[in-house]
């Protein structure tokens, strides 16, 4: 009979690192160009950058989900020896 060990995935860790890594870089890049968009109504682009601003908050919503599922995985998933 094998014997089933939790073990960490190194190489599906360091993918949920980089990915959370995205994760931060698009909380940032996101609310800031809310902040552009907002702060210059009198420009004819600033309804494109909040619609874009706006996707990218969704986009860093997803991604941290995403990023801590892979590193939750990582870490606890059985693996067979």
């Amino acid at each position: 009979m094998k014997q089933i060990e939790n073990k960490t995935d190194r190489d599906l860790l360091v993918k949920g690192i980089k990915t959370m890594f995205l994760t931060a870089f698009l909380m940032f890049i996101g609310p800031t160009l809310i902040y552009i968009a907002l702060s210059n109504k009198d420009k004819s682009t600033h309804l494109f950058i909040l619609i874009v601003a706006i996707l990218i908050c969704f986009l860093a919503v997803y991604f941290g989900f995403k990023g801590i599922k892979t590193i939750m995985d990582s870490m606890f998933k059985k693996s067979k020896s």
